[in-house]
C-alpha cells in the first residue's frame, strides 16, 4: 500500500476536490485518484465522498513540517539537535532511530511521522497510529551514565510530558507508572524506550511517544481500553507544530536533566502526579497477580507496594501491568 503525500496535501484544508480536479493536479486520471483516496482511508483518516462535489477530510489535518518546529523550539533545544526528521509514512519512528546511530560527538536525532505501520508499546503491543491526527515521536540521546543509571527514565519523560501538556494548558493530567500519562483518568500518552550501549558507561536510548491529539472513528474502534484525545478535551483544535516542538523541547531538557542528576530531580513532580498514590492496585506479572497499596516509587523508579502481610516491596516495570484495584473488581 503505497500513500500519496501529494493528495494528502490537497486535502489537507478540508474543503472538497472534484477527483477531475485532484486528477489534474496531480497529473493521473480520477480511477487512480480514486485508489490514493482508499489507501489513506486506510491508515484511518476520514474522507468524504459527496457525488457532484468530490472528496474531502472529514477535519482540516495541519500536517508536520520540520521548519516550522525547528522555528517554534527555544534555541538551546534546537541545539542540542544534530538531525530531525518529518516522515510521511514508516514502519516504527523508534526503529528507524535504532537504524540510525549517533556519531560519537553528535546530539540528539528526533523523528516524527504521520503515520506508523507497525507502531509498538510495552510488552510488545501494538501502538494504534491513525493518520495525521496525533503525535508520534522518537528522540534518540546519548546518556553519559551507563544503562544501569537508567532505571527511572520513563518516569523522568513522563514528567517531561507533564510539562509540555501543562503549557498547551492541558488541566487533569496524572502519571501512570511505569510509563502512561492520564486525563481525566484515561490514557493519553505512552512511552517506550529502547536502550543500546553498555551497563556501566555510555549508552544510548530512544525514547519513543505516542500522544493522542484527534480522536477518530478509525481509533475509537481500535483501542481496547479507556483512552482520550487533546482536542475533544480541550474542546478546540491543536496546532500540532507547535505541539511538537514544546514535547521536543521538554524532551530534551529532561534528558540532559536526567542525565546530569538522575531520577532525583523528578521524583516530586513525578510523586504530586502520581494516579494511584495510596490506591489499592493489582500487578498483573507473567506468572502471578499480586495485590497493595501504591507508595510511591523509589531511588531507582521502582514501584514500592505495601502488602496485606505489611511487607514493602520495590518492582522494576519489566513484564508487568499495573491497574487499580477497583477497575479490576469492575470488569469481574
Amino acid at each position: 500500500m503505497v500513500l500519496s503525500k501529494p493528495l494528502l496535501q490537497l486535502l489537507a484544508d478540508g474543503h472538497f476536490h472534484s477527483g477531475n480536479q485532484l486528477g489534474e493536479r496531480l497529473g493521473c486520471s480520477r480511477a487512480a485518484v480514486w485508489k490514493m483516496i482508499q489507501a489513506l482511508e486506510t491508515t484511518g483518516l476520514d474522507i468524504f465522498h459527496v457525488r457532484g462535489k468530490g472528496y474531502r477530510l472529514a477535519q482540516a489535518v495541519e500536517l508536520l513540517d520540520a521548519e516550522r518546529i525547528l522555528a517554534a523550539m527555544p534555541e538551546t533545544a534546537r541545539q542540542s539537535l544534530c538531525g530531525l526528521d518529518v516522515l510521511f509514512d514508516v514502519d516504527s519512528t523508534n526503529t528507524y532511530l535504532m537504524q540510525r546511530p549517533l556519531g560519537v560527538m553528535e546530539g540528539g536525532h528526533a523523528c516524527f511521522a504521520e503515520f506508523q505501520r507497525v507502531g509498538r508499546g510495552r510488552r510488545g503491543r501494538q501502538w494504534i497510529s491513525p493518520f495525521g491526527g496525533n503525535l508520534y515521536l522518537s528522540l534518540r540521546w546519548r546518556f553519559l551514565r551507563g544503562a544501569a543509571g537508567l532505571g527511572g527514565l520513563s518516569l523522568a519523560v513522563g514528567v517531561a510530558l507533564l510539562r509540555a501538556l501543562r503549557e498547551e494548558g492541558v488541566e487533569g493530567l496524572t502519571l501512570k507508572w511505569p510509563n502512561d500519562i492520564l486525563l481525566h483518568g484515561r490514557k493519553l500518552a505512552g512511552v517506550l524506550l529502547e536502550i543500546s550501549g553498555e551497563t556501566t558507561g555510555p549508552c544510548e536510548v530512544v525514547i519513543g511517544v505516542g500522544l493522542n491529539v484527534r480522536a477518530t472513528d478509525f481509533a475509537r474502534q481500535a483501542i481496547d481500553q479507556p483512552w482520550s484525545d487533546l482536542e475533544s478535551s480541550l474542546g478546540r483544535p491543536i496546532a500540532r507544530n507547535r505541539l511538537a516542538a514544546r514535547v521536543l523541547s521538554c524532551l530534551i531538557d529532561a534528558a540532559s536533566q536526567y542525565d546530569r542528576n538522575g531520577l532525583g530531580s523528578f521524583r516530586d513532580e513525578w510523586a504530586a502526579a502520581d494516579a494511584f498514590a495510596g490506591r489499592e492496585v493489582l500487578l498483573q506479572m507473567p506468572a502471578a497477580e499480586i495485590a497493595g497499596v501504591a507508595q510511591g516509587v523509589d531511588g531507582n523508579g521502582a514501584l514500592i507496594l505495601a502488602l496485606e502481610n505489611g511487607e514493602r516491596r520495590h518492582f522494576y516495570s519489566g513484564e508487568v501491568s499495573l491497574r487499580a484495584a477497583e477497575d479490576c473488581r469492575a470488569d469481574v
